[in-house]
Formats: structure tokens, C-alpha cells, sequence
């Protein structure tokens, strides 16, 4: 079991997300919501590619951190 982040980004009509660890990997949602459960859709079809291609998966190695600027 393999952990990814992934980033939502509210693209102003709709939402779109993607994982800096899967390149190519991305999906879109009316919703933030929805945005993150078709990003957990496309990871798993991006994987399954990978693997029926007998290609690597990638580790993991992005992380996220909020920063608290005083302005």
C-alpha cells in the first residue's frame, strides 16, 4: 500500500487535481469532492497501467506543508 499526494486546485468553474509524484496522472471534478474521488480513480488506473506495462511505481516523495506568513 502506497500513500500519494495529490493537489486540488479550483480551476473556477470546476476543480482539477494531480499528483506531483505520478506525472500525467490527473482528473477533474464539479466538486472538490468529486475532484479527489476521480483523483483516487485515476491513481488506481494509472498504477494498473504501470504494472500491466511492467513498469516501476514511483515512491512516494512529495510532501505539503501550510506555511503561516504574518502580512
Amino acid at each position: 500500500m502506497e500513500k500519494f499526494l495529490i493537489v486540488i486546485e479550483n480551476a473556477g468553474n470546476n476543480f482539477s487535481a494531480y499528483s506531483p509524484d505520478l506525472p500525467g496522472c490527473v482528473a477533474t471534478g464539479d466538486t472538490q469532492d468529486e475532484a479527489e474521488t476521480n483523483m483516487y480513480d485515476a491513481i488506481q488506473m494509472h498504477i494498473k497501467g504501470l504494472k500491466e506495462d511492467h513498469l516501476p511505481i514511483p515512491t512516494s516523495r512529495t510532501y505539503a506543508e501550510y506555511l503561516v506568513i504574518a502580512v
